[in-house]
């Protein structure tokens, strides 16, 4: 027992002696680094609370013929020294071109640990940004004589947790983020795995414990924990594998079609991984770290970007089963030999003339500024599942598709089109057209296009997250910048922040988005665990705004959304995105237009947010400012539970009066059984006022406050 004791004590002795500790500004957020035998260290408290237990950072490389070590590789795991340490401090103050607030500070203490290789005669240096709510920690490859080329075959970053925590996760997957959030605990994981398992078009799992970023967790004495990545930049997206018999999550990397990771040539930066803690829900939502370890804008005139509310024909396909496609005659398309004034069309093309028309009129009518149309373009008969190269060309447009006119008139009534170009996969087919696709858009007007990549990525083998297809999203977006688009990327990979750099890229879509109440629905808690998990990297571009929520009141779709009619309008402030879809069809809006007067009002760009109440997967409020103004908005939505709200008015300017339009779930509103029965009141308002609001079962409530 003395012997034990003495090598405890000794062990910290050393430690104490050797490690080195970075604390945030505010002194609540501590990690410590050190060698343990050799190996990379590091630890993390929050206001004196083990955040994070002892856990080894490193990476296994691959002996390979392309490392400039080749099969005489090491990995970059143990037998280090310190060669050398650092210390910094950074606050800068930085307006980002579109946000939750009109600045936001970026305050960090910083600690380099420069570290020696003896063995392979190289150093690496490993860099932790300690912020008031958390952390981020990166791995820097100097370039060198003896580190020149790696391949990496897996990273070994860890987060030992203290518990078994309550954790909000999806499967981890190669291919996609569009699963449900299961909540249970940690330990619960391997069991739940095959049920959160549900089918999409391309998916790929590599373990029964494996969950992707942004996981969100809850520990049993109050804090909010949070890991992620930022800034991932010509490397693979991170997943998160758990070892549940010790509680703790290690790094793991997407794979490209050779199987290994990633393929570094130095100088070269690993993407930062984060760790977020509070002992307040709230912070997480407000927390600006995942941006703040981005680099800043690299665009110099950013006035073309600009937030976007818009409509479009999407949602008469998705939930109203029309096409996308033109005809039914060809049971192959092959667009360098085809003819499609010859092939008699199905009828069911609702990317045509007089139904844009439509839109752009309604678009105009009511204050959006642009309309998607989706199926514009040829070869859509036979677009996906077959693994096929050449899908389109993303420049022709069906017959019944006057591109030219479209665009005119649009621009006639004040408003844009948005372009829809879906890769279906394959990127080398994107890249190949992808000059011509962004000339066509600049000789027409548009200014924006939502991307998609449905199916299994081309070239066959590789993932969506992956080395290759991240560069190739990445590529896009500033390819797009040089034409002046912005970008708004579906089934692409999570947002790690990078519209910090590049702010052109506007949303992502990169969850289970509206498009599932159609296919059967999500809970109506799915939305209030987004903020705190997806929409950590970025925002995310959910099409909100389904008034008739019950689709088999207009088509033969028998699901309904999850949602009351209020807690669709709620989402405009909770799920916050620059660019905002109003998803139903025009004739649906017109049934509710005193409803749809909030959707007209309300901003996509702001000077100010504040989180009132928060509780993942609970209920979120918020109330943010309009950029420019001194009009504020207030939503609030919660999950099958319902919620009631106390909403005081402290944000609002003294000595000023506003008017208030409440958007209320009517008292016998439910999310199943009346989802459309709400209450519209109208009231002035001061400082210091205070609303009361009671929502339904998957319900919300949306306020406007306009300054007199």
């Amino acid at each position: 027992m003395k012997k034990t004791l003495f090598t405890a004590l000794a062990l910290a002795l050393y430690l104490g002696a050797n490690a080195q500790t970075v604390t945030s500004p505010d002194g609540n957020v501590s990690v410590k680094f050190y060698l343990q035998d050799g190996r990379p260290t590091y630890e993390m408290t929050y206001k004196k609370k083990e955040v994070i237990r002892p856990s080894h950072l490193g990476l296994e490389l691959a002996k390979d013929k392309h490392a400039s070590n080749g099969t005489n590789e090491q990995d970059l795991m143990d037998g280090f020294t310190v060669k050398d340490t650092k210390t910094a401090t950074f606050d800068e103050t930085w307006r980002p071109v579109w946000g939750e607030t009109a600045t936001i500070r970026n305050h960090y203490n910083e600690l380099a640990v420069t570290l020696n290789q003896a063995s392979m005669q190289r150093d690496i240096r490993i860099r932790f940004r300690v912020y008031d709510d958390g952390m981020g920690l990166r791995y820097e490859f100097p370039q060198q004589q003896k580190l020149n080329y790696i391949v990496v075959k897996e990273e070994h970053t860890q987060f030992a947790m203290t518990g078994d925590h309550t954790a909000y996760w999806i499967p981890g997957d190669y291919d996609t983020q569009e699963y449900e959030t299961v909540i249970s605990k940690m330990s619960e994981i391997r069991s739940k795995m095959k049920a959160a398992i549900t089918s999409n078009a391309s998916q790929t799992q590599f373990s029964p414990t494996g969950v992707q970023t942004s996981l969100q967790l809850k520990t049993d004495n109050g804090l909010y924990i949070n890991l992620h990545e930022a800034a991932c930049v010509n490397f693979p997206t991170m997943h998160l594998n758990l070892d549940d018999k010790n509680m703790v999550f290690e790094s793991w990397l997407t794979p490209d079609a050779t199987g290994m990771k990633g393929y570094v040539q130095t100088p070269f930066n690993t993407p930062w991984r984060t760790v977020i803690v509070s002992d307040d829900a709230r912070d997480m939502l407000a927390s600006n770290l995942i941006l703040n370890l981005n680099e800043p804008c690299k665009i110099e005139d950013t006035s073309w970007i600009h937030p976007t509310k818009y409509c479009g024909v999407w949602w008469e396909m998705i939930a109203g089963g029309k096409q996308w496609s033109y005809t039914f005659d060809l049971p192959s398309v092959n667009l360098e030999n085809l003819d499609y004034s010859k092939c008699r069309p199905h009828g069911q093309h609702p990317a045509n003339t007089e139904n844009v028309k439509r839109y752009i009129d309604f678009a105009a009518k009511n204050g959006l500024q642009e309309v998607l149309v989706e199926g514009w373009n040829i070869g859509w008969e036979d677009w996906f599942g077959h693994y096929k190269d050449y899908v389109f060309d993303f420049q022709t447009p069906y017959p019944d598709f006057d591109i030219k006119y479209l665009n005119d008139y649009a621009h006639s009534k004040g408003v844009k089109l948005m372009m829809h170009h879906e890769t279906s996969g394959s990127t080398q087919n994107y890249e190949r057209h992808l000059e011509a696709a962004y000339s066509l858009m600049n000789k027409y007007g548009y200014d924006a296009v939502k991307s998609g990549y449905v199916g299994d990525i081309i070239p066959r083998g590789d993932y969506h997250y992956s080395q290759s297809t991240n560069n190739h999203y990445l590529y896009c977006i500033k390819e797009a910048a040089k034409h002046h688009i912005m970008v708004n990327a579906h089934e692409a990979t999570r947002p790690t922040g990078l519209c910090r750099t590049w702010p052109n890229l506007v949303g992502n879509e990169s969850a289970r988005g509206t498009e599932y109440e159609a296919f059967g629905g999500s809970e109506p808690y799915h939305t209030v665990i987004l903020p705190f998990t997806r929409l950590q990297g970025g925002p995310m571009d959910y099409t909100p705004g389904i008034f008739v929520t019950k689709l088999s009141e207009w088509s033969n779709n028998k699901s309904y959304v999850h949602t009351t009619l209020c807690g669709q309008l709620a989402l405009y402030l909770t799920m916050y995105s620059p660019l905002q879809m109003a998803a139903d069809l025009p004739e649906n809006y017109e049934k509710y237009d005193d409803a749809f007067q909030f959707i007209r009002d309300v901003a996509c760009d702001w000077d100010d947010s504040r989180y009132l109440e928060a509780e993942p997967a609970k209920y979120i409020t918020v109330a943010r400012k309009a950029k420019g103004t001194a009009n504020w908005f207030v939503g609030g939505k919660c999950d099958a539970e319902g919620h009631k709200s106390v909403v005081r008015l402290d944000f609002l300017d003294k000595g000023r009066k506003y008017d208030c339009a409440i958007y209320q779930d009517a008292p016998d509103a439910d999310y199943e059984k009346n989802p459309s029965a709400y209450v519209i009141t109208h009231r002035t308002v001061k400082k210091g006022d205070v609303l009361k609001l009671k929502q339904a079962r998957g319900g919300g409530f949306a306020v406007s406050l306009m300054a007199k």
